[in-house]
């Protein structure tokens, strides 16, 4: 912004926040230099171009010490003048976006928890940091082990709810009844057993976040009331004809395909639609491999006061593995090579088989390829697990990449016995029964 009236820019630049700031240095009520220190003290961020007529060093060096990003000699050309406010721009756009993303990795506990420096995770901490301000449910996408619930904690402990409780639930662990019982409440005598009334996660939570994690598992009239709480606020207790208002603010998670669930008739839409305003999604570990050695560092970190040591070549098979598990696979064999190392240096010997292999095999976390066979029953079965593995249990694409229909492949499954296989863990050398 060109102040052409330096005292209106100094009022100006204390109600709003600015990028760049064209300033000559003579003015009529103050000299550049002058408006420049004061620039700095309202914004240290915003970095300021100087237009002087002057070509003098000692200015340009004075200018230059109290923070300008640069100067422009009059006359001076339009385009010359438009390359320099660009470059003075991008400079304070990443300046800014350094720090907040520091802020996003320090400023709770949960947030340094999160740890990695490729551009998924940064794009992620951006979106924590967006989202984390407002009141609009979120929906945390990743696969498990991910680390969902740590974003979910990271988004609550940045948000205007921080002081407020946070509670969870997994949708997974319990029964339909039971799960609508911990989540509205009920009243005495609402069913069998229940002796006396008692408060939902939704009561206990009013104020501050509930975290819903395996979202995709919730019954049908569930989604209907959960619905209705995301809409108004409103909920009633098992038993009670009396509606409670909460303020609670959703943030969920799921490792299916909503959307997937939706076309099948399994989840409701109207219920997608409103949970999926802020969707964050957790990159696979295997889709940031930069981030394995970090992460090794610091899980390593918390297993005690003493230094752990890693060979090179243990490190080099925990970055070429393929990490079915992510992030929780990987603390939980650290945790298991820690009381299995002696001298407080895992080996590959602390680290188990499969993982040991991938040295070899070429493709990360790929089994290596046994004897070839002239069985050609043999030689199909193999390439049809082999494919599997490599398409992580995807019928549909499998059939794609055999260039065979969905029917014809099921047919091969079933006579191969692969049918019953996690998806992540189809061996191709594996005599299945």
């Amino acid at each position: 912004m060109d102040f052409e009236r330096p005292l209106l820019g100094i009022e100006s630049a204390r109600k709003r926040q600015f990028e760049v700031a064209l300033i000559d240095l003579s003015m009529p009520e103050m000299n550049g230099i002058e408006l420049l220190t004061r620039l700095k003290e309202i914004d240290p961020a915003c970095e300021v171009v100087m237009l002087t007529g002057e070509a003098s060093v000692e200015t340009a060096v004075k200018a230059m010490q109290l923070g300008a990003y640069d100067y422009v000699t009059k006359p001076c050309s339009f385009d010359e003048l438009l390359i320099t406010l660009g470059k003075a721009y991008e400079r304070q756009q990443l300046g800014r976006e350094n720090s907040q993303l520091k802020a996003a990795l320090h400023r709770t506990s949960a947030a340094s928890e999160i740890v990695g420096a490729t551009q998924p995770m940064r794009q992620m901490l951006r979106l924590i940091e967006k989202t984390a301000p407002t009141n609009s449910p979120v929906l945390i996408l990743g696969e498990s082990g991910t680390g969902k619930e740590l974003v979910a904690r990271a988004i609550h402990q940045n948000s205007q709810r921080a002081t407020k409780p946070m509670v969870t639930i997994n949708c997974a662990a319990l029964q339909e009844t039971l799960l609508e019982s911990e989540l509205f409440g009920h009243e005495k005598g609402a069913f069998t057993g229940a002796s006396a009334a008692k408060p939902g996660l939704f009561e206990v939570a009013n104020g501050g976040t509930l975290f819903v994690d395996e979202l995709g598992e919730l019954a049908s009239g569930l989604q209907a009331k959960l619905l209705r709480v995301l809409e108004d606020g409103s909920m009633r207790r098992v038993g009670s004809t009396r509606e409670q208002h909460v303020d609670v603010r959703i943030v969920a998670a799921t490792n299916r395909n909503l959307q997937t669930e939706v076309d099948e008739h399994r989840f409701r839409e109207d219920l997608f639609y409103r949970i999926n305003v802020l969707p964050i999604e957790i990159p696979p570990l295997r889709e940031r491999r930069d981030d394995i050695p970090l992460l090794i560092d610091h899980l390593l970190s918390r297993s005690g006061p003493d230094r752990w040591q890693m060979t090179d070549e243990a490190r080099q098979a925990l970055c070429n593995y393929h990490w079915p598990g992510n992030v929780r696979e990987l603390s939980n064999i650290l945790e298991r090579a820690t009381i299995l190392s002696e001298d407080k240096t895992i080996t590959l010997h602390e680290l188990p088989e499969v993982i040991g292999r991938t040295l070899y095999s070429g493709v990360s976390g790929m089994p290596l390829d046994s004897e070839e066979t002239d069985n050609l029953a043999e030689r199909e079965r193999r390439h049809v697990a082999k494919v599997l593995f490599r398409e992580r249990g995807s019928r549909k694409r499998t059939a794609e990449a055999l260039g065979i229909n969905r029917r014809s492949l099921y047919r091969l499954i079933n006579k191969y016995g692969l049918e019953n296989k996690d998806e992540n863990n189809i061996n191709p050398e594996e005599n299945y029964p």
